[in-house]
């Protein structure tokens, strides 16, 4: 019987005690693999003097991992140089950010080999591998070059850059034409598939056919829109557990009867908060009556320290932060509460039943499962209103939610004393169709739409042999 082996850069699946941070991937990786009987394997997150290989297999809440150790040399140049300096900046549509080093590239190359030859042995002769998001594009390339039959398919979890962008990357033709040794490849939304097809199209001369298959390189491949969700079911559960009633009690004292507008972030700048702040500062500006009346809680949790750019970020929204509360601030009023620190998901869920508003606006994200949270968390009888960014991948099919332009303050501003003054009824409407969507797309869907999809995908060898025929 084949398993299901998932990859990805870090193997963090939550505990049995709920504990998570504001990121969704670790959620839905761990619902999919629960009931499969299936492996998670990646980086254990920690450094070694010298790399040896060597695997530690462990359970942890409920899954199985296969977790190596890397050198620190490993973890400057693949992780914080060409994934989070150079990758990540680059398909936020952020080129002013990239940073390109040779080093970077070569480490990058280096941990993929090192991920194909330490997952080799524990691939079994049925085993289907999934592997997950851009820190490991190359890997199935590597996995082929040993001899893996099996069938490879992978998912990109941000978004992929449109072409003129993508073309500002050394090398971009090699990173393209390493996902052509996978089955399957995955995208959050159909922008993305057209973005990638249209690379492949112009830049490659390839074909692009209805059924979603695209031919280059030699070789034909399948991409698709796989929309992530959340476990819902899962979620629905924790709203009722006792930490989760704790926060919601305790948000709601610590309202005093002021309506509370919430984001919850990782400290990153795809996420748009420094267009937030700046939004809410007008906000305030254009609507003086309102001031006492509501406040902004931003929970936004640090991430990659060590990359400059988000040390810079982390600086701005400080003095950002203190400016708005400096100019508006009363003796018993705040009008911006800025948190750095994580939040269990329990304690968010929790939070998020709490909150009149959610604002969810990043400038560019691949889904952002935040925003199916805090519908998921909403009282069905007095729901809060979502504004959500058009950039985020979500907004593709939350179209209940108040979509916004995040770089416009004016349309940021505008959206959320439109969410205030919302009737219930119409809160109620919009609230349904959004939770509609949440529930019926959610991980366990997600899942089975991709491994059905990859399992059905005719063998890499029989492809390329009938597209050499042709």
């Amino acid at each position: 019987m084949s398993r299901l082996i998932v990859v990805s850069n870090r193997v963090n699946p939550p505990s049995d005690t709920g504990v998570a941070t504001a990121g969704g991937l670790a959620m839905a990786l761990a619902a999919a693999l629960r009931d499969n009987k299936g492996l998670w394997f990646g980086w254990s997150g920690q450094t070694v003097e010298q790399y040896t290989g060597q695997i530690s297999m462990q359970v942890v809440g409920g899954v199985t991992v296969a977790l190596l150790d890397l050198e620190a040399q490993d973890q400057n140049e693949y992780y914080n140089g060409y994934a989070n300096r150079t990758l990540w900046p680059l398909f936020h549509y952020r080129p002013d950010l990239v940073s390109y080093e040779r080093s970077f590239d070569e480490g990058y190359a280096r941990v993929n080999t090192r991920f194909a030859e330490t997952l080799l042995p524990l691939i079994g002769p049925d085993d289907v591998v999934w592997v997950q998001d851009y820190h490991l594009i190359p890997l199935a390339r590597e996995l082929r070059a040993r001899g893996v039959k099996n069938r490879i398919g992978f998912f990109l979890h941000i978004p992929w850059p449109a072409r003129r962008i993508l073309n500002t990357l050394p090398h971009h033709d090699d990173l393209a034409q390493s996902l052509f040794s996978y089955d399957l490849v995955g995208f959050q939304t159909e922008d993305d598939v057209d973005a990638f097809s249209d690379y492949i199209v112009h830049d490659v001369h390839g074909v692009a056919s209805p059924d979603g298959r695209l031919d280059a390189y030699g070789k034909s491949i399948r991409v698709k829109a796989f929309p992530i969700g959340i476990d819902a079911e899962d979620f629905a559960e924790t709203l009722k557990s006792e930490r989760a009633t704790l926060f919601h009690r305790m948000m709601i004292k610590s309202q005093r009867g002021r309506k509370m507008l919430l984001g919850v972030d990782r400290l990153d700048y795809s996420k748009g908060l420094e267009e937030r702040f700046n939004a809410f500062d007008t906000f305030l500006s254009n609507n003086p009556e309102m001031h006492e009346h509501l406040f902004l809680l931003q929970i936004a949790t640090r991430s990659r320290d060590e990359v400059d750019a988000y040390q810079d970020l982390r600086n701005r929204l400080d003095n950002l932060s203190g400016k708005i509360n400096g100019a508006y601030s009363t003796v018993d009023w705040v009008p911006l509460r800025y948190v750095n620190r994580p939040y269990r998901r329990d304690e968010l869920a929790g939070i998020y039943r709490s909150a009149d508003i959610g604002l969810v606006t990043p400038l560019r994200d691949g889904m952002n499962l935040v925003a199916k949270e805090y519908v998921a968390a909403q009282d069905p009888n007095n729901p809060g209103v979502l504004v959500l960014s058009q950039f985020a991948g979500a907004a593709e099919h939350m179209k209940e939610a108040l979509i916004v332009n995040p770089l416009s303050r004016e349309d940021l501003s505008e959206a959320i004393h439109r969410g205030l003054s919302m009737p219930l009824k119409e809160r109620k409407r919009r609230w349904e169709g959004l939770y509609d969507d949440v529930k019926r797309n959610d991980v366990t869907r997600w899942r089975d739409a991709y491994v059905r999809e990859l399992t059905a995908a005719v063998p890499a060898e029989v492809r390329t042999g009938e597209l050499a025929e042709t």
